[in-house]
């Protein structure tokens, strides 16, 4: 056995040596024309090396210091762009150096030509990377034809590509996004610090070809626009990042499935203003998760299996805005350990507006705390479907509509200043547990219930109360009871007997409060008379 374990360590060492002594290609972009003086153009010599470096089988294509002022440098299978320290890779401001990449006609981002170009470009291409302490600056390009009048190339595109390493380098002032991964899997976004310009990362697939296995992690983004971005997204894993944004911080606008995002700090306002808001040099930053399927564009399918974990906030408009859109599918969402401080704007909202119920969401170990100050007046405000961005609700802490099951477990909500809004508002719920939940005595109105079959108490401060039915009411489709609360505030549950069948709905009352409770999705009755009784109070109905 001595003897074969080593022969077996001679042969390991044999390889592991010859391993070394192997080089790999490297492709000098100097010794191919570049000047680096960042005034001469250097498109055609950096292009030479990538294609000289490419037939040679793939290898490095290496920036020594310097300023390579450039148009579009066209990335091949197997090659590696090397930007050493003191390398820069600057984008020249002649709009006619850049090319694009042409997305597939069957999606929505077709016919956008001029919305594809990029500085750095892949467009078909396998085992392709940027690395090196170096930086790709896309100089705040300036297209009056462009998006908004005023958007250019984006920094670093990939189309229909995979194998695709981004490491280490910094990329500044992205004349759009800085990095754009379009139908692009197998994507490592690791140690790279991006600052100003618009969007961060940005993804785009679509239903049959999404952005799949793609990791960012140990990440800064200082940004003017999402610091992450995209639909159609798939295994996703953003871990270990610096989110600082002058708009959301991980924005997702179309269905993602199994997207994990965990210790992660985001904070405003952002560094780096706004560049959309123009003269009025916005910087504050909005939404820390703002996932919302169907924000821009009609979008169709899943926003499933989302665990996000470890998660501390400051200085965001809300720490959490999550709404679906027609066509959209909302199934598991779970928020584990997450602080939240000085949210100023909204409060956190789950909300479906699309034909089905989100089917799962759990806020597990959650602090938030709101600055506060809301008005009688803004307590009224009439919910609608939301826009592309989070808004001002009737409710300071938690908006909730048409969830199926909410799990609330130790969470905690507070205020700066006193609010006259109720703190949550849960609106077509079938299932809520309230497991270790705190809030603050003294608040006006602390829930609003409305359509919530069950509600699951667990260590809480929640009190508790009983209605008294007054009357019943009977509509075509629906049954409202009139109740009636005696001396203690706190939640009621309210119980109709229909067609033989026992329904419930809570409600939070006040002391002595009167309040109309609706009994809606009614099962259907067979032909007949039938009894309705809601405690003392009974009708009997025809059905014809």
């Amino acid at each position: 056995m001595a003897k074969i374990a080593k022969l077996l360590t001679g042969l390991l060492m044999l390889c592991v040596g010859g391993f070394a002594r192997a080089e790999v290609p490297v492709f000098d972009v100097r010794q191919h024309g570049a000047v680096g003086d960042g005034k001469t153009h250097d498109t055609t010599a950096i292009n030479k090396a990538v294609k000289a470096c490419a037939a040679a089988g793939g290898g490095q294509v290496k920036f020594p210091p310097g300023k390579y002022l450039t148009g579009t440098i066209n990335l091949e299978s197997n090659v590696t762009l090397m930007l050493e320290a003191g390398a820069e890779i600057i984008g020249t401001a002649d709009l006619e150096q850049y090319q694009n990449f042409n997305p597939p006609g069957s999606t929505p981002l077709a016919n956008r030509n001029r919305w594809h170009r990029a500085l750095v470009l892949g467009v078909g291409v396998e085992n392709v990377a940027i690395m090196g302490p170096g930086i790709i600056n896309g100089n705040k390009v300036f297209d009056a034809m462009g998006e908004e009048k005023m958007r250019g190339p984006h920094a670093v595109l990939f189309g229909n590509s995979k194998g695709i390493t981004i490491r280490d380098v910094s990329i500044r002032d992205a004349a759009n996004y800085a990095v754009m991964l379009e139908f692009t899997s197998q994507v490592e976004v690791r140690g790279v610090k991006i600052t100003g310009g618009w969007d961060g990362v940005h993804f785009r697939g679509w239903k049959d070809n999404p952005c799949r296995d793609v990791s960012i992690t140990n990440c800064e983004f200082y940004t003017g626009d999402d610091c992450i971005a995209g639909w159609f997204w798939e295994n996703t894993l953003i871990a270990n990042c610096i989110i600082n944004s002058s708009c959301n911080g991980i924005r997702i606008i179309g269905p993602a499935k199994r997207l994990i995002i965990d210790n992660c700090l985001f904070f405003g306002p952002g560094r780096f203003e706004h560049r959309t808001s123009r003269d009025k040099h916005r910087t504050n930053m909005l939404a820390g998760l703002c996932l919302q399927p169907g924000a821009w564009d009609k979008t169709e399918g899943l926003m499933d299996d989302v665990a996000i974990s470890n998660i501390t906030m400051r200085n965001v408009t809300t720490p959490l805005h999550m709404s679906l859109k027609p066509g959209n599918v909302g199934g598991r969402v779970m928020i584990d350990r997450m602080t939240a401080t000085g949210c100023y704007l909204a409060a956190a909202s789950i909300e479906s507006w699309a034909e089905t119920p989100i089917e799962q969401v759990t806020l597990r170990d959650i602090n938030l705390s709101f600055t506060g100050g809301g008005t009688t007046e803004q307590a009224k405000l009439v919910v609608k479907s939301p826009p592309v961005d989070a808004r001002p609700l009737p409710a300071w802490g938690l908006y909730v509509r048409n969830v199926k099951h909410l799990d609330l477990i130790n969470v905690r909500l507070s205020l700066d200043a006193d609010d006259a809004r109720p703190m949550a508002i849960c609106d077509g719920v079938e299932r809520l547990t309230l497991d270790a939940f705190k809030f603050p005595h003294g608040n006006e109105s602390p829930f609003a219930l409305t359509g919530v079959a069950e509600v699951r108490l667990s260590d809480t401060n929640v009190p508790f109360a009983k209605a008294r039915c007054l009357d019943l009411k009977v509509e075509p489709l629906a049954v409202t009871a009139g109740v009636e609360n005696g001396t203690q505030d706190g939640l009621a549950k309210v119980e109709l007997t229909y067609g033989g069948q026992t329904l419930t709905r809570w409600t939070y009352l006040k002391a002595s409060e009167k309040k109309d409770v609706v009994f809606t999705g009614l099962p259907a009755l067979s032909p007949g008379r039938h009894e309705l009784r809601c405690g003392d109070v009974f009708k009997e109905i025809t059905r014809p």
